[in-house]
């Protein structure tokens, strides 16, 4: 392997020694040189044709400069290539590609691996088609027998695996076979090579073929199989552990191929589930959650709980390097650093039944095999439910007798799976469920703090039935006894417990919710003296705490004792946090919930509200155009929480916001919100748009025929799916608007009419509240415009009866059946081929409240039994199920 255009192009030596000199500085770590200087010098460099060229070479053949410097050559080398290789002159890229190669078998393993760093880039922008001689140098280096052109080609190979895996797999004009065919016996070969550093390389390659699962490593699977169980006992850890990643993988994309070797594999996981190292371990302990997800038949795992549970349990306990236990000895006074701050992400508003269910994990912390056996014990309590405890309660127990300070791992360990396990085996643990709180609440003031953690955590997991049992004496003195033992977690002077006491008091309000108000002073007391002493990241769980608090509690809170503790110090906080600051957004979001709770109580803080929030919104789109004249950089998120506070505002105050609406510039920030490219803006801004339209719309209605517009755009799109959230808002605030401007809203309602069909005729693929959304939406239309829309009646009449009967009673309901009623009264044949579906819908009332859309309902009804004569009607009737007939006769038909 000659390198064949090497004559053609030489490095002069000025240029060699200068660039050389400089990558010499950038790597050193004492040089004194100005770092974004050299940088600058190496950007200069960059415009010269052939600087890649030298750094080639420098990568290549230096063998006089020190390896460090070879691989800096290297590292700016790919960099360079990932933006400027298209761009380069074929004979450039010709040269680059014709030095690397011969490197593939160099002596030092760091050039090696730079270089197959480089080659992986090289294919991911030219294609193998690009680089006709690369398969042959792969092929040519792993049947050389030499290590290190063996080790070279297949780090090249595996990072090509990592990165595009499906180059390998895909038709090569003048190849009669795809790559990955050629390779993949060689890479099966390589499984019982006597290098660890191979069989890793080998099998790290073709694991990442699991998911594309390429028809040749299909053919071939019994070969992977046999070769994977030839690995199981690898005496090297990294081997292990691609093992357990392969079966974890395969039981999850093609469970079915494992089945045959089901009881050998479970009993090689419980082995590697008690390997001496712990990631190894860690990947063995996915395989039970991911069993379970992949629905094989529990029988098979059944036999081996006795087995599983203890290893589980005891991999619960804290490993002696977790990051927590020294995270744990944190006081409350020591400031939070910058990397403590998790991102945090604001979810834009949306109109109606949610479908998303919020996971409470906590996904900024390391994932580790305390937590995947603790997760693993949770899925497993959930599949096999009240069978696990005969084998868990009696370790549980057990380990929360141990006594004696060295024990506090056990103890901790017991506490996290009484948790882990409280939703899946709560029918075996409810009859126990007061000794258990009896049990828990003495370790929330435990000596140790991450028992005093956890058993906040545990006992949130069980707040639902702490909750329903507060009804009598004895139940309400444990509900009295959990609440305050929180309440003084949440001061506790370590920041693990402020933390995990904050969390779990907001999951406890929000299943107790109106039984808080009794207690609402004492825990308002708490959760301000928490709001003055925390340092910033557990102040945003206090927010959220507060906030929670609000939507629990409602109008309950709007008395002056409690306003007194909960308003002055969050106001100041108010005027303490700029507007650039991100710090704003969870109070942004407290003051949301409290706005909403209080109603009218919060008019006296609107103002300032208001203003502010205008401020930011105007602010933030300046500087999406103009980040220097704005002073801030654009960050969305500032304009998404204050327009959210804005509907908040508007929803607790009423018609009360009037006054401010009709002072400022609202409705055109509005619109503009309305139009924004990023959808969880517009998201909340059609939501805005709704609860404006509720409350005084005549200030929407300079730019009416605009908002509409813009609204009906968002139901006719291509990509529905994606942006489905600003699709349920924007319907939802057509419909209202429609109510309230009736007859000026005709000339959009054909064309939303026309967005509207489609989604309630495809509705078993959408999300539930569009449906329910668009259902609503279009009979507020037709109430309002029933000659614009009666006439199209048969096309829509079953599924929009379908949809209607699948919601709940309320307001919006009726506007929907009055729709109903008065396209029925414009054209009653336009019904009758859906006659069934409609009295489904009508018998799906619970009560209709309102007397008079009752009567119109009955008028229908008897209008059709008339019409339909000579037992047509009786068919009808013949057609529905008994509780359906039931409810109809409330109507007396």
């Amino acid at each position: 392997m000659a390198a064949a255009g090497s004559a053609s192009w030489q490095p002069q030596e000025e240029g060699l020694k200068e660039i050389c000199g400089l990558l010499e500085q950038q790597i050193s770590p004492s040089s004194s040189a100005d770092k974004s200087q050299i940088w600058q010098q190496l950007q200069h460099y960059s415009q010269f044709p052939d600087f890649n060229n030298y750094l080639a070479f420098i990568l290549a053949r230096a063998e006089g400069k020190s390896v460090e410097i070879r691989q800096a050559a290297g590292l700016l080398l790919k960099n360079n290539l990932r933006t400027a290789y298209k761009m380069m002159s074929p004979a450039h890229q010709q040269y680059i590609k014709s030095e690397l190669l011969p490197c593939l078998g160099a002596a030092d393993k760091h050039i090696r691996s730079t270089v197959g760093t480089i080659i992986s880039v090289v294919v991911q922008l030219g294609g193998i088609l690009g680089w006709p001689e690369l398969l042959q140098a792969f092929i040519n280096c792993l049947d050389s027998n030499d290590l290190n052109h063996m080790e070279g080609a297949m780090d090249a190979l595996s990072k090509i695996c990592e990165d595009i895996p499906q180059v390998l797999d895909s038709d090569v004009p003048g190849l009669a076979e795809r790559p990955i065919n050629i390779f993949l016996p060689r890479l099966f070969q390589f499984f019982q090579s006597p290098h660890a550093s191979l069989r890793k390389l080998s099998l790290g390659s073709v694991n990442q073929y699991i998911m594309l699962m390429p028809s040749a490593l299909y053919a071939s699977v019994d070969k992977y199989l046999h070769g994977l169980f030839g690995l199981a006992n690898d005496p090297a850890a990294e081997v292990r552990k691609l093992v357990c990643a392969a079966f974890v993988q395969l039981i999850e994309v093609r469970p079915s191929v494992l089945e045959p070797h089901m009881k050998n594999l479970i009993e090689y996981m419980l082995q590697v589930n008690k390997d001496t190292d712990d990631e190894v371990a860690l990947e063995a302990c996915e395989f039970w959650s991911a069993y379970c997800d992949a629905q094989l038949p529990p029988e098979i795992l059944r036999e081996y709980l006795p087995r599983l549970i203890p290893i589980l349990l005891s991999n619960m306990a804290y490993a002696d390097d977790d990051e927590s236990l020294a995270e744990a000895e944190e006081d409350e006074s020591l400031p939070d650093r910058d990397q403590d701050l998790k991102p945090r992400f604001h979810t834009s508003r949306f109109h109606g039944s949610e479908d998303a269910e919020d996971d409470d994990d906590d996904s900024f912390n390391v994932w580790n095999l305390r937590k995947c056996s603790a997760a693993a014990l949770d899925v497993l309590s959930n599949v096999f439910g009240d069978e696990i405890l005969p084998t868990l309660m009696p370790i549980i127990q057990a380990k929360l007798a141990a006594t004696g300070d060295e024990a506090w791992k056990d103890r901790e360990a017991a506490v996290l799976a009484l948790g882990a396990v409280g939703e899946g085996c709560i029918n075996g643990l409810y009859p126990h469920l007061s000794e258990i709180v009896a049990f828990l609440i003495p370790l929330l003031d435990d000596k140790f703090p991450l028992i005093r953690s956890i058993s906040c955590w545990t006992l949130s997991r069980f707040s639902k039935y702490i909750v329903q049992d507060s009804g009598h004496q004895k139940g309400y003195e444990q509900f009295d006894a959990a609440l305050m033992g929180l309440l003084r977690r949440i001061l506790d002077t370590n920041k693990r417990v402020q933390e995990a006491a904050c969390s779990a008091f907001a999951t406890l309000e929000e299943e107790a919710a109106e039984e808080l108000a009794p207690r609402l002073e004492v825990i308002l007391q708490h959760l301000m003296c928490a709001f003055g002493k925390y340092q910033r990241r557990n102040l945003r769980i206090v927010y959220d705490a507060i906030g929670t608090l609000a939507d629990a509690v409602g109008g309950e809170l709007n008395q002056p004792v409690y306003l007194e503790i909960l308003m002055p110090p969050l106001i100041a906080k108010w005027h303490q946090v700029p507007n650039s600051d991100k710090d704003l957004f969870p109070l942004l979001e407290c003051f949301t919930s409290i706005a909403q709770a209080l109603g009218t109580g919060f008019t006296q803080f609107a103002q300032p509200v208001f203003q502010r929030c205008i401020n930011i919104i105007q602010t933030q789109q300046l500087a999406k155009v103009d980040p220097v004249s704005a002073g801030v950089q654009y960050d969305k998120e500032f304009i998404v929480c204050s327009l959210d506070l804005l509907s908040g505002l508007t929803e607790g105050l009423g018609s009360g916001i009037e006054s401010l609406v009709s002072q400022g510039n609202l409705r055109d920030l509005l619109l503009q919100c309305c139009m924004d490219d990023a959808s969880d803006v517009r998201q909340s801004a059609f939501a805005l748009l709704g609860d404006l339209a509720r409350v005084c719309p005549v200030h929407l209605h300079p730019r009416l025929s605009e908002f509409l517009d813009i609204a009906a755009k968002q139901l006719n799109t291509p990509k529905l799916k994606e942006t489905i959230s600003v699709a349920n808002n924007a319907c939802w605030a057509i419909g209202e608007l429609a109510i309230k401007v009736r007859q000026e809203i005709s000339p959009i309602v054909m064309t939303v009419i026309s967005c509207l069909v489609p989604i309630l005729q495809h509705a078993e693929g959408l999300n539930k509240s569009l449906v329910e959304n668009s259902a609503i939406t279009l009979g507020r239309l037709a109430w309002v415009c029933p000659d614009l829309v009666s006439p199209h009646m048969e096309h829509f009449m079953q599924s929009w009866c379908i949809a209607l009967s699948m919601i709940r009673d309320d307001i919006e309901k009726e506007d929907a059946f009055r729709g109903l009623c008065a396209m029925v009264r414009a054209n009653p044949s336009g019904a009758l081929s859906s006659l069934v579906f409609m009295c489904k819908a009508i018998a799906s009332w619970h009560e209709i409240r309102s007397e008079e859309l009752h009567n119109e309902v009955c008028q229908v009804l008897h209008g059709y039994k008339q019409m339909l004569r000579n037992g047509a009607w009786d068919q009808c009737m013949s057609a529905l199920e008994p509780p359906v007939k039931d409810k109809l006769s409330k109507y007396q038909v």
